[in-house]
């Protein structure tokens, strides 16, 4: 168990410093810099929550103040976490910008759904990549002086989803870039040349003659990347339903681990940090409270017998608690992926029935080198031994086994036989199988 506490705490630094090499503070790698100006590209992935929201107003006012010539949003996000009002200012922002804000909705495969999918009717340029679709809108946002332009698709789209090729027929793209779509992001670069906006054109690719005597569009624009940087990055990362629900399971799972072993470790320390980061979460996401109340009661229970060191009554009460709260602490359609519930399920099932408690046993028991003077010694059945159970004796909790045919329950008075390792032989003060007698009485005439 350490060392899986060990490698848990690695895969939370590795996270970490992958966010930090993939966090940009600047642009990616691009052509040269032209007269006309760069084309600013920013990327909104996972749930809209406040970082996001605040990172896309930067991302407005950067391009207004850093000579861009438009601002080109990648969208894959499936909703917002923010209040219907955040995001109206959010797309009033985007309606008034002095600079074209195109809105993407790629690569294929991504979604733009609930109040994010409605700042596509207040972007000036909106596209699909093949394969993606927009819908779930829900209520309109209460936007201020102006209304929010979807063409003919406004209904539909509040509670129904739709392609690129239904969207360019109902008028909700604009302008109608291309009937085959803009597949990848330099498609995307090369259909918004030529546009008009505000009194001036954009000026992104020209024409040049190929090898084979043809003419294609060459990018003459430079386009800057631009990224989280890794603080807001990570904390994004966290307000995700999956990465909340997992590092919750693993905070308290490593914190109940902790309880029972000596002095503060690797697991505590990871262990604290998960709840902590699982908390910020929680504190974004729309979760139902009697749901995160019986996550808790759960784990609780299953701390009950942990202690034990044998899976008891509350281990099934703590599991089917544990399932149920999984399954409805996160409201707003946001449940884990399948994978994720049966992940974090079976991972509790797995530590809190066989992990923990043989950790629990391994951790209280005496060994029992030179303790030969136990065989003999009377003592009391902490757990009905049937034929494995727990024996205390002289105030010590041991691992115990006993022969089938003679079972003890919890509370009788029982007699030491043999040691096995961590295992103590035992049989019931008076009545022991015969077996067991014999094997004592041929040692003792050994000695």
């Amino acid at each position: 168990m350490r060392r899986l506490a060990i490698a848990l705490g690695g895969l939370l630094l590795s996270a970490v410093a992958l966010l930090s090499l993939g966090a940009g503070h600047a642009h990616a790698q691009g052509t040269p810099p032209t007269a006309e100006g760069p084309v600013d590209i920013v990327e909104v992935s996972g749930l809209v929550d406040d970082v996001v929201a605040d990172d896309l107003t930067k991302a407005i006012a950067r391009a207004e103040t850093g000579g861009a010539q438009a601002l080109i949003v990648q969208m894959n996000s499936k909703g917002a976490v923010v209040s219907p009002e955040r995001m109206a200012r959010l797309a009033e922002a985007i309606h008034d910008a002095k600079v074209p804000v195109a809105l993407w909705v790629g690569p294929s495969g991504s979604r733009a759904l609930g109040l994010t999918g409605q700042l596509m009717g207040a972007a000036p340029v909106t596209a699909m990549a093949p394969a993606t679709r927009i819908g779930d809108f829900g209520t309109p946002l209460p936007v201020q002086g102006f209304e929010l332009d979807l063409g003919n698709g406004g209904d539909q789209l509040r509670e129904l989803t739709m392609g690129p090729t239904e969207a360019r027929e109902r008028n909700v793209l604009r302008p109608t870039i291309s009937d085959q779509g803009v597949p990848v992001l330099r498609n995307m670069l090369l259909a918004i040349d030529g546009l008009e906006y505000q009194d001036k054109t954009l000026n992104t690719a020209e024409e040049r003659p190929a090898a084979d005597g043809k003419v294609e569009q060459v990018l003459v624009a430079e386009p800057r990347f631009y990224k989280l940087p890794l603080v807001p990055r990570l904390m994004h990362t966290v307000a995700s339903p999956p990465v909340t629900y997992l590092l919750l399971t693993i905070g308290l799972s490593l914190l109940i681990f902790e309880m029972f072993t000596a002095g503060v470790g690797v697991a505590g320390v990871v262990g604290a940090g998960s709840v902590v980061l699982a908390c910020y979460g929680l504190g974004v996401l729309p979760i139902n409270g009697w749901a995160l109340a019986a996550l808790f009661v759960a784990f609780f229970g299953l701390a009950i017998d942990v202690q034990t060191g044998v899976p008891r009554a509350w281990t099934g009460i703590g599991l089917a608690l544990y399932a149920g709260a999984s399954w409805f602490l996160f409201r707003d359609g946001l449940r884990p992926s399948w994978i994720t519930l049966l992940a974090g399920i079976g991972g509790v099932a797995l530590a809190f029935i066989v992990g923990m408690p043989s950790m629990v046993r391994a951790r209280f028991a005496t060994p029992t080198i030179g303790r030969e003077w136990m065989i003999g010694e009377l003592g009391v059945t902490g757990v009905a031994i049937d034929p494995i159970g727990v024996a205390v004796v002289r105030g010590a909790q041991w691992r115990a086994r006993t022969n089938r045919a003679t079972p003890l329950a919890k509370g009788e008075p029982l007699r030491v036989v043999a040691i096995d390792g961590f295992t103590l032989e035992v049989e019931p003060e008076e009545g022991g199988a015969k077996d067991h007698r014999e094997r004592r009485r041929s040692r003792a005439h050994g000695a």
